[in-house]
């Protein structure tokens, strides 16, 4: 009885925001997604991806020529590719969620105009749904975009510092 009452609500709630708030949920669904993937990698992959480069560093005898300099530089630019995975489309996700809730907002007062020219303007309790649908879906790009942007900085940090420490031990110096 309880989750019809939630999925009612839900419903209820998409479509007071109109159908650009369905494009919203869908683009949240898919960032926080991408961010979870993340997690999951940097609490499990990770550290077998570094290893596995620090070990075939660590395997040459020798480390100081140009050619040794050049497989560093590679083993450090596969696992960048690993660790920085799918952190491009997160950013590009966190950009457009505001977008879509300015479409939406766009779409609402579409609605509210189209009532005014209907109604003559003086019907304020029509308007409210088109106004309605254009606040609503502002909300949830921000939120969206707000989120995504806490995320986004926190998995970027942790990536930028797996680089880093990568960098450190592979070391020419032994």
């Amino acid at each position: 009885m309880y989750l019809n009452d939630v999925l009612d609500f839900i419903f209820r709630f998409m479509e007071q925001g109109g159908p650009v708030l369905w494009f919203i949920a869908a683009l949240t669904f898919a960032l926080w997604t991408l961010v979870f993937e993340r997690f999951w990698y940097f609490n499990t992959s990770l550290r077998q991806d570094l290893d596995s480069a620090i070990s075939t560093w660590e395997a040459r005898r020798e480390r100081k020529s140009w050619n040794a300099r050049q497989i560093r530089r590679q083993l450090i630019s596969q696992a960048n590719l690993k660790i920085n995975a799918g952190l491009p489309m997160i950013k590009t996700l966190v950009a457009l969620a505001p977008l879509f809730g300015l479409m939406g907002t766009v779409t609402g007062m579409i609605e509210v105009f189209n009532i005014m020219a209907v109604t003559g303007g003086g019907d304020a309790k029509s308007m409210a749904g088109g106004v309605s649908k254009a606040t609503i879906p502002t909300m949830a790009g921000m939120v969206a975009a707000l989120s995504g942007v806490f995320a986004n900085t926190y998995v970027t940090q942790i990536a930028e510092r797996e680089s880093v420490l990568l960098e450190d031990h592979l070391t020419t110096d032994h």
